[in-house]
């Protein structure tokens, strides 16, 4: 097996995944805590926080012992080994900025079908470590809501009624994709942005993106990604 094919297997897998993801959960959950109002809560979060407390579950460390419990659970039902090489989370880093790299690109060429320009949405932030912690927890718990938890519940769902699996992941992609893009909006949240065709076009894409890349790369690569691009927009 070439180092190539080992990586991508090795980089994919639950276990990895949790400990790339291990230094991110930290750093959010913690700036939650150290910044206050300055940082930056995640929706899914909230809404994750909020069906728990409404199932009785109010410990404030629960969602992210659940995130590293369905993690490491996925991974023992893979039957994987139980090891990880740390060449391989360096590894993931630098892949998952890349990734985040061509989404910056990919909402760039839209804006450029959308208004006939380059966009630059370089954002100005009053406190910048608290702004990178918030969007870490964007990273992680945007894709364990829509791609680690709902994407399966659709695709199951359809497997349920007798769909093939080509049709149940297609769409369990596509629906995920739309929930994701929608759930940004004031439609769905009191705090969200004002609907626009372009920013809903680009986050289904977006959607799309991170479906793609946590079904071929695993939740790691999917939830790096995701808050590599965040992160990057911080300069674009």
């Amino acid at each position: 097996m070439n180092s190539s094919l080992s990586y991508r297997e090795e980089s994919a897998r639950p276990l990895t995944s949790l400990a790339f993801i291990a230094p991110m959960l930290v750093a959010y959950e913690t700036g939650i805590f150290l910044f206050g109002a300055d940082a930056l809560r995640n929706g899914a979060d909230a809404w994750l926080r909020t069906l728990l407390l409404q199932l009785g579950f109010g410990q404030y460390f629960l969602l992210p012992l659940l995130t590293c419990g369905i993690l490491l659970g996925w991974h023992h039902v893979s039957r994987a080994r139980w090891n990880i090489h740390g060449r391989h989370v360096g590894r993931m880093w630098i892949e998952s900025l890349v990734f985040g790299a061509i989404l910056i690109g990919i909402a760039q060429l839209l804006g450029f079908l959308f208004s006939g320009s380059l966009l630059r949405a370089r954002l100005a932030v009053d406190n910048m470590p608290a702004t990178v912690c918030g969007y870490f927890g964007a990273g992680i718990y945007e894709e364990v809501l829509f791609r680690l938890l709902l994407l399966p519940a659709i695709a199951g769902l359809l497997k349920w009624f007798g769909c093939s699996k080509r049709t149940c992941i297609s769409w369990a992609v596509v629906l995920s994709s739309l929930a994701f893009s929608a759930a940004h909006y004031q439609l769905i949240s009191s705090a969200g942005d004002t609907f626009e065709y372009y920013s809903f076009t680009f986050r289904l894409l977006a959607g799309f993106f991170f479906a793609l890349l946590f079904l071929k790369r695993g939740f790691g690569i999917a939830a790096g990604s995701h808050a590599m691009y965040d992160i990057c927009t911080l300069a674009w």
